[in-house]
Protein backbone atom coordinates (compact mmCIF):
# COMPACT_ATOMS: atom_id res chain seq x y z
CA UNK A 1 0.00 0.00 0.00
CA UNK A 2 1.10 3.70 -0.68
CA UNK A 3 2.30 5.61 2.46
CA UNK A 4 3.54 9.33 2.70
CA UNK A 5 5.77 9.51 5.53
CA UNK A 6 8.70 11.08 4.95
CA UNK A 7 11.59 12.64 6.92
CA UNK A 8 13.85 15.14 6.80
CA UNK A 9 17.39 15.02 8.58
CA UNK A 10 18.50 12.60 11.30
CA UNK A 11 18.48 14.63 13.63
CA UNK A 12 15.95 13.22 15.64
CA UNK A 13 17.55 10.04 16.80
CA UNK A 14 20.81 11.52 16.90
CA UNK A 15 19.77 13.25 19.44
CA UNK A 16 18.59 10.08 21.38
CA UNK A 17 15.41 9.10 20.70
CA UNK A 18 15.65 4.81 20.68
CA UNK A 19 11.96 4.09 21.18
CA UNK A 20 11.97 1.64 18.45
CA UNK A 21 8.83 -0.35 19.25
CA UNK A 22 6.17 -2.70 17.29
CA UNK A 23 8.93 -5.37 17.03
CA UNK A 24 8.65 -7.57 19.88
CA UNK A 25 6.67 -10.85 21.04
CA UNK A 26 4.35 -8.70 23.45
CA UNK A 27 1.03 -7.86 22.81
CA UNK A 28 1.56 -4.21 22.95
CA UNK A 29 4.19 -1.40 23.06
CA UNK A 30 4.74 1.16 25.35
CA UNK A 31 3.46 4.87 24.85
CA UNK A 32 3.11 8.10 26.93
CA UNK A 33 0.54 7.72 28.96
CA UNK A 34 -2.60 9.97 29.83
CA UNK A 35 -0.64 11.88 32.22
CA UNK A 36 2.68 11.48 30.94
CA UNK A 37 3.94 8.37 32.57
CA UNK A 38 4.57 4.75 30.31
CA UNK A 39 1.47 2.49 29.99
CA UNK A 40 1.12 -0.89 28.27
CA UNK A 41 -2.04 -1.91 26.81
CA UNK A 42 -3.97 -4.74 28.77
CA UNK A 43 -5.77 -8.12 27.55
CA UNK A 44 -9.09 -6.53 27.42
CA UNK A 45 -10.83 -3.43 27.18
CA UNK A 46 -10.30 -1.03 30.28
CA UNK A 47 -13.13 0.73 30.82
CA UNK A 48 -11.54 3.70 33.06
CA UNK A 49 -9.72 5.11 29.83
CA UNK A 50 -12.53 5.26 28.05
CA UNK A 51 -13.99 8.71 26.68
CA UNK A 52 -12.03 12.03 24.79
CA UNK A 53 -11.63 12.98 21.39
CA UNK A 54 -8.72 11.69 19.73
CA UNK A 55 -7.21 14.63 17.22
CA UNK A 56 -5.30 13.48 14.38
CA UNK A 57 -3.67 15.59 12.13
CA UNK A 58 -2.70 15.27 8.24
CA UNK A 59 -2.06 18.11 5.17
CA UNK A 60 -4.67 16.28 3.10
CA UNK A 61 -7.34 13.11 3.43
CA UNK A 62 -5.67 10.27 1.66
CA UNK A 63 -8.56 9.65 -1.00
CA UNK A 64 -11.93 7.70 -0.80
CA UNK A 65 -13.86 6.62 1.63
CA UNK A 66 -14.77 3.43 -0.49
CA UNK A 67 -12.85 0.58 1.31
CA UNK A 68 -12.70 -1.80 -2.03
CA UNK A 69 -10.81 1.02 -4.26
CA UNK A 70 -8.81 2.65 -1.65
CA UNK A 71 -5.16 1.64 -1.95
CA UNK A 72 -3.39 3.81 0.96
CA UNK A 73 -2.05 3.58 4.49
CA UNK A 74 -3.73 6.34 5.37
CA UNK A 75 -6.78 5.54 5.23
CA UNK A 76 -5.72 1.79 5.48
CA UNK A 77 -5.47 2.76 9.23
CA UNK A 78 -8.89 4.08 9.77
CA UNK A 79 -10.62 1.34 8.17
CA UNK A 80 -9.60 -0.99 10.80
CA UNK A 81 -12.12 0.72 13.40
CA UNK A 82 -14.76 0.98 10.41
CA UNK A 83 -14.99 -2.30 8.75
CA UNK A 84 -14.93 -6.28 9.39
CA UNK A 85 -14.02 -9.17 6.74
CA UNK A 86 -14.68 -12.73 6.88
CA UNK A 87 -11.04 -12.64 8.62
CA UNK A 88 -8.48 -10.22 9.99
CA UNK A 89 -5.05 -9.75 11.22
CA UNK A 90 -4.43 -9.80 15.46
CA UNK A 91 -5.25 -6.14 16.22
CA UNK A 92 -2.23 -5.90 18.51
CA UNK A 93 1.54 -4.67 18.70
CA UNK A 94 4.43 -6.99 17.75
CA UNK A 95 5.03 -10.24 15.44
CA UNK A 96 1.58 -11.32 16.77
CA UNK A 97 0.19 -8.81 14.63
CA UNK A 98 0.68 -10.73 11.58
CA UNK A 99 -1.65 -13.49 12.88
CA UNK A 100 -4.36 -14.27 11.06
CA UNK A 101 -7.59 -14.65 13.47
CA UNK A 102 -11.45 -14.85 12.60
CA UNK A 103 -13.59 -11.52 12.35
CA UNK A 104 -17.29 -11.98 10.94
CA UNK A 105 -16.70 -15.81 10.54
CA UNK A 106 -17.29 -17.72 13.69
CA UNK A 107 -13.78 -19.35 13.43
CA UNK A 108 -11.31 -20.18 10.80
CA UNK A 109 -12.67 -21.94 7.73
CA UNK A 110 -13.01 -25.23 7.08
CA UNK A 111 -10.15 -25.67 3.48
CA UNK A 112 -11.11 -28.90 1.30
CA UNK A 113 -8.67 -31.57 0.89
CA UNK A 114 -7.76 -30.11 -2.33
CA UNK A 115 -6.50 -26.91 -0.85
CA UNK A 116 -9.64 -24.63 -2.68
CA UNK A 117 -11.90 -24.70 -1.04
CA UNK A 118 -13.09 -22.22 2.41
CA UNK A 119 -16.18 -22.57 4.31
CA UNK A 120 -16.88 -19.97 6.49
CA UNK A 121 -19.29 -19.94 8.99
CA UNK A 122 -20.87 -16.21 9.47
CA UNK A 123 -21.40 -15.07 12.61
CA UNK A 124 -24.84 -14.25 14.07
CA UNK A 125 -25.83 -10.82 15.57
CA UNK A 126 -23.75 -8.35 14.03
CA UNK A 127 -25.01 -5.08 12.68
CA UNK A 128 -23.70 -2.28 10.00
CA UNK A 129 -23.78 0.94 11.60
CA UNK A 130 -27.10 1.24 10.13
CA UNK A 131 -28.59 -1.14 12.07
CA UNK A 132 -28.89 -3.83 9.50
CA UNK A 133 -27.99 -7.05 10.50
CA UNK A 134 -25.12 -8.88 8.18
CA UNK A 135 -25.98 -11.80 6.34
CA UNK A 136 -24.22 -14.14 3.84
CA UNK A 137 -25.66 -12.27 0.76
CA UNK A 138 -23.65 -9.14 1.94
CA UNK A 139 -20.83 -10.97 1.93
CA UNK A 140 -21.73 -12.62 -1.64
CA UNK A 141 -22.74 -9.02 -2.85
CA UNK A 142 -19.58 -7.72 -1.19
CA UNK A 143 -17.45 -9.95 -3.51
CA UNK A 144 -19.27 -9.53 -6.32
CA UNK A 145 -18.71 -5.54 -5.90
CA UNK A 146 -14.52 -6.20 -5.76
CA UNK A 147 -14.79 -6.77 -9.07
CA UNK A 148 -17.59 -4.48 -10.33
CA UNK A 149 -15.64 -1.51 -8.87
CA UNK A 150 -12.77 -3.14 -10.57
CA UNK A 151 -10.57 -2.84 -7.25
CA UNK A 152 -7.12 -2.41 -7.12
CA UNK A 153 -6.08 -5.56 -6.15
CA UNK A 154 -9.46 -7.48 -7.85
CA UNK A 155 -6.84 -8.95 -10.46
CA UNK A 156 -4.25 -10.20 -8.27
CA UNK A 157 -5.30 -10.53 -4.86
CA UNK A 158 -8.93 -12.10 -5.50
CA UNK A 159 -7.91 -13.92 -9.41
CA UNK A 160 -8.15 -16.97 -7.34
CA UNK A 161 -11.42 -16.95 -7.32
CA UNK A 162 -13.39 -19.12 -9.56
CA UNK A 163 -15.22 -16.64 -11.79
CA UNK A 164 -12.77 -13.99 -11.41
CA UNK A 165 -10.95 -14.30 -14.76
CA UNK A 166 -14.34 -13.80 -16.27
CA UNK A 167 -15.25 -10.42 -13.73
CA UNK A 168 -12.07 -8.80 -14.21
CA UNK A 169 -13.17 -8.86 -18.48
CA UNK A 170 -16.59 -7.64 -17.99
CA UNK A 171 -16.44 -6.10 -14.18
CA UNK A 172 -20.36 -4.66 -14.45
CA UNK A 173 -21.94 -8.60 -15.10
CA UNK A 174 -19.93 -10.14 -12.17
CA UNK A 175 -21.99 -13.15 -9.93
CA UNK A 176 -18.92 -15.21 -9.15
CA UNK A 177 -22.31 -17.55 -9.28
CA UNK A 178 -19.95 -20.77 -8.89
CA UNK A 179 -16.86 -18.90 -6.65
CA UNK A 180 -18.34 -17.56 -4.11
CA UNK A 181 -21.50 -19.90 -2.56
CA UNK A 182 -24.32 -19.06 0.29
CA UNK A 183 -26.02 -21.07 2.11
CA UNK A 184 -28.45 -18.95 4.17
CA UNK A 185 -30.10 -21.68 5.96
CA UNK A 186 -26.33 -22.98 7.28
CA UNK A 187 -25.41 -19.42 7.65
CA UNK A 188 -22.62 -20.20 5.49
CA UNK A 189 -20.69 -18.81 3.11
CA UNK A 190 -17.98 -21.28 0.85
CA UNK A 191 -14.94 -19.33 -1.55
CA UNK A 192 -13.76 -21.76 -4.14
CA UNK A 193 -10.58 -21.50 -5.67
CA UNK A 194 -8.82 -22.21 -9.06
CA UNK A 195 -5.95 -23.88 -7.77
CA UNK A 196 -4.75 -23.20 -4.00
CA UNK A 197 -3.58 -20.20 -2.86
CA UNK A 198 -1.19 -20.25 0.41
CA UNK A 199 -1.91 -15.93 0.86
CA UNK A 200 -5.70 -16.21 0.80
CA UNK A 201 -6.48 -15.75 4.49
CA UNK A 202 -4.06 -12.45 4.12
CA UNK A 203 -5.82 -11.42 1.46
CA UNK A 204 -8.81 -11.60 2.60
CA UNK A 205 -7.94 -9.79 5.95
CA UNK A 206 -7.06 -6.75 3.40
CA UNK A 207 -9.44 -3.49 3.42
CA UNK A 208 -10.49 -4.86 -0.11
CA UNK A 209 -12.04 -7.67 1.16
CA UNK A 210 -14.24 -5.96 3.75
CA UNK A 211 -17.98 -7.04 4.16
CA UNK A 212 -20.48 -3.79 3.12
CA UNK A 213 -24.04 -3.37 2.48
CA UNK A 214 -25.42 -5.70 -0.32
CA UNK A 215 -26.81 -2.28 -1.85
CA UNK A 216 -23.84 -0.06 -1.69
CA UNK A 217 -23.75 0.96 -5.24
CA UNK A 218 -20.96 -0.83 -7.74
CA UNK A 219 -18.99 2.81 -8.28
CA UNK A 220 -16.53 4.61 -6.33
CA UNK A 221 -18.44 6.63 -3.25
CA UNK A 222 -16.26 9.20 -2.81
CA UNK A 223 -16.69 11.25 0.19
CA UNK A 224 -20.29 9.54 0.81
CA UNK A 225 -19.66 6.89 3.96
CA UNK A 226 -20.62 3.56 3.52
CA UNK A 227 -21.76 1.70 6.44
CA UNK A 228 -19.60 -0.87 8.24
CA UNK A 229 -19.50 -2.51 10.86
CA UNK A 230 -16.65 -1.34 13.21
CA UNK A 231 -16.41 0.82 16.44
CA UNK A 232 -16.58 4.15 14.72
CA UNK A 233 -18.82 5.65 11.94
CA UNK A 234 -17.98 8.68 9.94
CA UNK A 235 -20.01 11.19 10.60
CA UNK A 236 -18.42 13.15 7.60
CA UNK A 237 -15.73 13.72 5.39
CA UNK A 238 -14.36 16.84 3.87
CA UNK A 239 -10.38 15.96 2.09
CA UNK A 240 -9.79 19.47 2.40
CA UNK A 241 -10.73 20.31 5.55
CA UNK A 242 -12.08 17.46 8.38
CA UNK A 243 -13.11 13.29 8.59
CA UNK A 244 -14.68 12.96 11.82
CA UNK A 245 -15.71 9.60 13.25
CA UNK A 246 -18.19 8.87 15.98
CA UNK A 247 -18.61 5.72 17.79
CA UNK A 248 -21.32 3.10 16.07
CA UNK A 249 -24.09 2.92 18.23
CA UNK A 250 -24.35 -0.65 16.92
CA UNK A 251 -21.49 -1.77 17.36
CA UNK A 252 -21.12 -4.70 20.30
CA UNK A 253 -17.42 -5.89 20.94
CA UNK A 254 -17.28 -9.71 19.56
CA UNK A 255 -13.83 -10.45 19.52
CA UNK A 256 -10.99 -8.57 21.13
CA UNK A 257 -8.34 -10.19 18.96
CA UNK A 258 -10.32 -8.79 15.50
CA UNK A 259 -12.33 -5.64 16.16
CA UNK A 260 -11.76 -4.39 19.58
CA UNK A 261 -13.77 -2.04 20.80
CA UNK A 262 -12.07 1.72 20.65
CA UNK A 263 -11.26 3.92 23.21
CA UNK A 264 -12.33 7.45 21.95
CA UNK A 265 -15.28 8.78 21.73
CA UNK A 266 -14.52 10.83 18.59
CA UNK A 267 -11.73 10.67 16.29
CA UNK A 268 -10.87 13.81 14.47
CA UNK A 269 -8.84 14.01 11.31
CA UNK A 270 -8.44 17.40 10.90
CA UNK A 271 -6.46 18.32 7.29
CA UNK A 272 -5.02 21.31 6.67
CA UNK A 273 -2.07 22.91 8.84
CA UNK A 274 1.74 22.92 7.88
CA UNK A 275 4.22 20.36 9.09
CA UNK A 276 5.52 22.99 11.19
CA UNK A 277 2.22 24.06 12.90
CA UNK A 278 1.18 19.89 13.42
CA UNK A 279 4.36 19.59 15.47
CA UNK A 280 3.91 23.01 17.62
CA UNK A 281 0.10 21.80 18.30
CA UNK A 282 1.19 18.33 19.03
CA UNK A 283 3.80 19.46 21.50
CA UNK A 284 1.30 22.01 22.94
CA UNK A 285 -1.30 19.10 23.35
CA UNK A 286 -3.89 20.31 20.94
CA UNK A 287 -3.21 17.68 18.53
CA UNK A 288 -2.37 13.83 19.67
CA UNK A 289 -0.34 12.23 16.29
CA UNK A 290 0.94 13.24 12.94
CA UNK A 291 0.36 11.58 9.48
CA UNK A 292 2.56 13.79 7.77
CA UNK A 293 6.54 14.16 7.43
CA UNK A 294 7.92 15.97 10.44
CA UNK A 295 9.86 19.07 9.43
CA UNK A 296 13.60 18.93 9.29
CA UNK A 297 14.19 22.28 11.68
CA UNK A 298 11.85 20.55 14.74
CA UNK A 299 13.91 17.37 15.10
CA UNK A 300 16.32 18.29 17.36
CA UNK A 301 13.45 19.62 19.34
CA UNK A 302 11.36 16.70 19.35
CA UNK A 303 14.68 14.45 20.55
CA UNK A 304 15.71 16.30 23.32
CA UNK A 305 12.32 17.73 24.87
CA UNK A 306 10.20 15.23 22.81
CA UNK A 307 11.49 12.19 23.27
CA UNK A 308 8.86 10.02 25.59
CA UNK A 309 6.86 10.88 22.54
CA UNK A 310 8.66 9.56 19.45
CA UNK A 311 8.27 6.04 18.38
CA UNK A 312 10.43 5.12 15.69
CA UNK A 313 9.60 1.61 14.32
CA UNK A 314 11.36 -0.59 10.81
CA UNK A 315 9.21 -1.13 8.17
CA UNK A 316 8.77 -3.86 5.23
CA UNK A 317 8.51 -1.17 2.29
CA UNK A 318 10.41 1.29 0.16
CA UNK A 319 10.58 4.38 -1.72
CA UNK A 320 10.81 3.99 -5.53
CA UNK A 321 10.61 6.00 -9.01
CA UNK A 322 7.61 4.15 -11.21
CA UNK A 323 9.24 4.21 -14.89
CA UNK A 324 6.39 4.52 -17.17
CA UNK A 325 7.58 1.70 -19.90
CA UNK A 326 5.03 2.32 -22.74
CA UNK A 327 5.96 6.43 -23.48
CA UNK A 328 9.44 8.09 -24.98
CA UNK A 329 11.79 8.25 -23.72
CA UNK A 330 11.21 5.07 -21.24
CA UNK A 331 9.88 2.42 -23.32
CA UNK A 332 13.47 2.48 -24.93
CA UNK A 333 15.41 -0.30 -22.38
CA UNK A 334 18.36 1.39 -22.02
CA UNK A 335 16.55 4.31 -21.60
CA UNK A 336 14.77 2.78 -18.41
CA UNK A 337 18.80 1.14 -17.59
CA UNK A 338 20.61 4.71 -17.57
CA UNK A 339 17.82 5.24 -14.72
CA UNK A 340 19.39 2.73 -12.70
CA UNK A 341 22.92 4.64 -12.32
CA UNK A 342 21.70 7.83 -12.52
CA UNK A 343 20.99 8.29 -8.73
CA UNK A 344 22.82 8.84 -5.51
CA UNK A 345 20.45 6.36 -3.01
CA UNK A 346 23.10 7.97 -0.15
CA UNK A 347 21.68 11.33 -1.06
CA UNK A 348 18.52 10.48 -0.91
CA UNK A 349 18.60 8.82 2.23
CA UNK A 350 19.96 12.48 3.94
CA UNK A 351 17.05 13.74 2.36
CA UNK A 352 14.87 11.69 3.87
CA UNK A 353 16.40 11.66 7.22
CA UNK A 354 19.79 9.93 7.11
CA UNK A 355 21.40 6.38 7.69
CA UNK A 356 19.23 5.89 11.32
CA UNK A 357 15.91 6.12 9.08
CA UNK A 358 16.55 4.69 5.99
CA UNK A 359 18.91 2.82 4.08
CA UNK A 360 19.85 2.39 0.30
CA UNK A 361 17.58 0.09 -1.95
CA UNK A 362 18.99 -2.09 -4.54
CA UNK A 363 16.17 -4.12 -5.10
CA UNK A 364 12.26 -4.31 -5.24
CA UNK A 365 11.83 -6.68 -2.29
CA UNK A 366 12.78 -5.15 1.01
CA UNK A 367 15.81 -6.70 3.38
CA UNK A 368 15.00 -9.19 5.66
CA UNK A 369 11.41 -9.89 3.64
CA UNK A 370 10.48 -12.98 2.40
CA UNK A 371 11.89 -13.56 -0.93
CA UNK A 372 14.64 -10.95 -0.71
CA UNK A 373 17.87 -11.38 -2.55
CA UNK A 374 21.06 -10.27 -1.38
CA UNK A 375 22.71 -8.27 -4.69
CA UNK A 376 22.90 -5.27 -6.03
CA UNK A 377 23.37 -4.61 -9.65
CA UNK A 378 23.75 -0.86 -9.66
CA UNK A 379 25.83 -0.36 -6.12
CA UNK A 380 26.36 3.50 -6.85
CA UNK A 381 25.92 6.58 -9.28
CA UNK A 382 27.79 6.92 -12.30
CA UNK A 383 26.76 9.56 -14.35
CA UNK A 384 29.03 8.32 -17.26
CA UNK A 385 27.76 5.52 -17.83
CA UNK A 386 23.84 7.06 -17.35
CA UNK A 387 24.51 9.58 -19.87
CA UNK A 388 26.54 6.34 -22.43
CA UNK A 389 23.25 4.76 -22.27
CA UNK A 390 20.51 7.37 -22.68
CA UNK A 391 23.08 8.69 -26.00
CA UNK A 392 22.80 4.89 -26.86
CA UNK A 393 19.14 4.74 -26.80
CA UNK A 394 18.42 8.02 -28.84
CA UNK A 395 16.58 9.48 -26.48
CA UNK A 396 18.84 12.72 -25.64
CA UNK A 397 17.53 16.08 -25.39
CA UNK A 398 13.69 14.72 -24.98
CA UNK A 399 11.32 16.53 -22.54
CA UNK A 400 10.92 14.36 -19.58
CA UNK A 401 8.77 15.42 -16.44
CA UNK A 402 8.47 13.89 -13.08
CA UNK A 403 5.36 13.98 -10.87
CA UNK A 404 5.99 14.22 -6.55
CA UNK A 405 3.39 15.14 -4.36
CA UNK A 406 4.18 18.63 -2.48
CA UNK A 407 5.05 17.17 0.99
CA UNK A 408 8.72 18.78 1.91
CA UNK A 409 10.77 15.28 1.34
CA UNK A 410 8.93 14.25 -2.12
CA UNK A 411 9.73 18.04 -3.35
CA UNK A 412 12.78 17.83 -2.56
CA UNK A 413 13.31 14.18 -4.31
CA UNK A 414 11.92 15.43 -7.58
CA UNK A 415 14.33 18.52 -7.73
CA UNK A 416 17.36 16.16 -7.06
CA UNK A 417 15.52 14.05 -10.06
CA UNK A 418 15.20 16.75 -12.39
CA UNK A 419 19.00 17.66 -11.38
CA UNK A 420 20.19 14.86 -12.31
CA UNK A 421 18.03 13.95 -15.54
CA UNK A 422 19.28 16.96 -16.83
CA UNK A 423 22.94 16.08 -16.30
CA UNK A 424 22.29 12.81 -18.32
CA UNK A 425 21.01 14.60 -21.27
CA UNK A 426 17.40 15.02 -20.97
CA UNK A 427 14.87 18.34 -20.83
CA UNK A 428 13.63 18.10 -17.06
CA UNK A 429 11.07 19.15 -14.76
CA UNK A 430 8.94 18.98 -11.40
CA UNK A 431 5.33 18.82 -11.83
CA UNK A 432 3.99 18.87 -7.57
CA UNK A 433 0.37 17.97 -7.45
CA UNK A 434 -1.72 17.67 -4.21
CA UNK A 435 -0.69 14.91 -1.85
CA UNK A 436 -4.44 13.58 -1.72
CA UNK A 437 -5.05 13.25 -5.20
CA UNK A 438 -1.25 12.62 -6.70
CA UNK A 439 -1.72 8.50 -5.95
CA UNK A 440 -4.80 8.24 -7.91
CA UNK A 441 -3.31 10.72 -10.77
CA UNK A 442 -0.02 9.14 -11.41
CA UNK A 443 -2.11 5.62 -11.51
CA UNK A 444 -3.96 6.59 -14.38
CA UNK A 445 -2.39 5.94 -18.35
CA UNK A 446 -4.58 8.92 -19.41
CA UNK A 447 -2.35 11.45 -17.66
CA UNK A 448 0.80 10.39 -19.39
CA UNK A 449 3.08 10.27 -16.31
CA UNK A 450 6.68 9.41 -17.13
CA UNK A 451 8.24 9.45 -13.92
CA UNK A 452 6.74 9.89 -10.58
CA UNK A 453 8.05 9.53 -7.10
CA UNK A 454 5.87 7.06 -5.18
CA UNK A 455 6.18 4.59 -1.79
CA UNK A 456 5.23 0.98 -1.72
CA UNK A 457 4.39 -0.50 1.93
CA UNK A 458 3.71 -4.61 2.58
CA UNK A 459 0.25 -5.09 3.06
CA UNK A 460 1.04 -8.61 3.91
CA UNK A 461 4.64 -10.38 4.56
CA UNK A 462 4.84 -12.25 1.32
CA UNK A 463 6.97 -11.94 -1.92
CA UNK A 464 4.17 -11.52 -4.31
CA UNK A 465 2.78 -8.35 -2.59
CA UNK A 466 5.95 -6.42 -4.13
CA UNK A 467 6.21 -8.53 -7.60
CA UNK A 468 3.25 -9.58 -8.21
CA UNK A 469 1.26 -6.60 -7.47
CA UNK A 470 3.57 -3.91 -8.85
CA UNK A 471 4.52 -5.12 -11.78
CA UNK A 472 1.89 -8.24 -13.26
CA UNK A 473 -0.28 -7.71 -16.16
CA UNK A 474 -2.98 -7.93 -14.24
CA UNK A 475 -2.36 -4.98 -12.21
CA UNK A 476 -2.12 -2.71 -15.12
CA UNK A 477 -5.50 -1.08 -16.19
CA UNK A 478 -5.03 1.42 -18.71
CA UNK A 479 -7.26 4.38 -18.00
CA UNK A 480 -7.80 3.50 -14.53
CA UNK A 481 -7.41 5.90 -10.61
CA UNK A 482 -6.51 1.78 -9.68
CA UNK A 483 -3.99 0.68 -11.80
CA UNK A 484 -1.41 0.14 -9.15
CA UNK A 485 1.10 -1.40 -11.82
CA UNK A 486 2.13 2.59 -12.12
CA UNK A 487 5.03 1.74 -14.74
CA UNK A 488 2.53 -0.19 -16.90
CA UNK A 489 4.89 -2.99 -17.42
CA UNK A 490 3.43 -6.55 -18.65
CA UNK A 491 5.54 -8.94 -19.72
CA UNK A 492 4.33 -12.24 -20.01
CA UNK A 493 7.58 -14.09 -19.34
CA UNK A 494 8.33 -12.47 -15.74
CA UNK A 495 4.25 -13.50 -14.95
CA UNK A 496 4.62 -17.14 -15.86
CA UNK A 497 7.78 -16.97 -13.25
CA UNK A 498 5.91 -14.95 -10.71
CA UNK A 499 3.17 -17.24 -11.01
CA UNK A 500 5.28 -20.24 -11.01
CA UNK A 501 7.00 -18.62 -7.87
CA UNK A 502 3.74 -18.39 -6.05
CA UNK A 503 2.78 -21.78 -6.86
CA UNK A 504 5.85 -23.12 -5.48
CA UNK A 505 5.17 -20.91 -2.18
CA UNK A 506 2.56 -23.83 -1.25
CA UNK A 507 5.14 -27.09 -1.53
CA UNK A 508 8.82 -25.58 -0.94
CA UNK A 509 9.03 -21.92 0.11
CA UNK A 510 12.82 -22.53 0.38
CA UNK A 511 13.07 -23.26 -3.59
CA UNK A 512 10.18 -20.23 -3.56
CA UNK A 513 12.30 -17.94 -1.98
CA UNK A 514 15.32 -18.62 -4.49
CA UNK A 515 12.69 -18.00 -7.43
CA UNK A 516 11.93 -15.13 -5.89
CA UNK A 517 15.24 -13.47 -5.51
CA UNK A 518 15.97 -14.44 -9.34
CA UNK A 519 12.84 -12.62 -10.46
CA UNK A 520 13.49 -9.52 -8.68
CA UNK A 521 16.92 -9.33 -10.00
CA UNK A 522 15.50 -9.84 -13.91
CA UNK A 523 12.98 -6.98 -12.85
CA UNK A 524 16.06 -4.82 -11.88
CA UNK A 525 16.94 -5.47 -14.81
CA UNK A 526 14.35 -4.39 -17.24
CA UNK A 527 13.87 -1.29 -15.23
CA UNK A 528 10.26 -0.24 -14.67
CA UNK A 529 10.75 0.62 -11.33
CA UNK A 530 14.16 2.48 -9.49
CA UNK A 531 14.42 1.85 -5.97
CA UNK A 532 15.71 4.26 -3.86
CA UNK A 533 15.65 3.53 -0.33
CA UNK A 534 13.78 1.24 2.52
CA UNK A 535 12.23 3.79 5.03
CA UNK A 536 11.73 3.77 8.88
CA UNK A 537 8.64 5.53 10.42
CA UNK A 538 8.44 8.17 13.63
CA UNK A 539 4.55 8.25 15.07
CA UNK A 540 4.80 11.56 17.26
CA UNK A 541 2.28 11.52 19.58
CA UNK A 542 0.91 14.27 22.73
CA UNK A 543 1.70 13.84 26.40
CA UNK A 544 -2.44 13.03 26.33
CA UNK A 545 -2.10 9.76 24.70
CA UNK A 546 -1.06 6.41 26.42
CA UNK A 547 -1.45 2.90 24.78
CA UNK A 548 0.56 3.62 21.93
CA UNK A 549 0.94 0.47 20.04
CA UNK A 550 2.39 -0.13 16.42
CA UNK A 551 0.55 -2.88 14.18
CA UNK A 552 3.40 -4.63 11.87
CA UNK A 553 0.38 -4.27 8.93
CA UNK A 554 -1.45 -1.72 10.04
CA UNK A 555 1.21 0.93 11.67
CA UNK A 556 -0.60 2.89 14.61
CA UNK A 557 -3.78 1.43 16.14
CA UNK A 558 -5.33 4.68 16.34
CA UNK A 559 -8.08 3.76 17.96
CA UNK A 560 -6.87 1.89 20.78
CA UNK A 561 -5.00 5.59 22.03
CA UNK A 562 -6.21 6.51 25.59
CA UNK A 563 -6.68 9.81 25.84
CA UNK A 564 -7.59 12.28 28.14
Amino acid sequence: MKRITAIAGAALLAAGVAACSGGGDGAATSGAGPSGQTTQAAAGFQEQHKGGTLRLLAKAGDGTLDPHINYSNGQWQIFQALYDGLVSFRKVGGKAAYDIVPDLAEKLPQVGADGKTYTFTLRTGVKFSNGDPVTVDDVVASFQRIFRVSGPTSGTFYSGIVGAAECVKKPAGCTLDKGVVADAAANTVTINLVAPDSEFLQKLALPHAVVLPKGTPAKDQGTTPIPGTGPYKVESYNPNQLMKLVRNPNFTEWSRDAQPQGYPDEIDYNYGLTSEAAVTAVENGQADWIFDPLPADRLTEIGTSYEQQAHVNPLAAFWYIPVNVNLAPFDKLEARQALQWAFDKNALVKMFGGANLAQPACTILPPAFPGHADFCDFPQQDLAKAKQLVQQSGTAGQEVSIVVADDDVSKQIGEYARSVLEQIGYQAKVKVISTNIQFTYIQNSKNKVQLSVSQWYADYPAASNFLNVLLSCASYHPGSDSSINISGFCDKDADAKIAQAMKLDQTDPAASGKLWGEIDRELMQKGPIIPLFNPKQIDFVSKNVGNYQFHAQFHALLDQMWVK
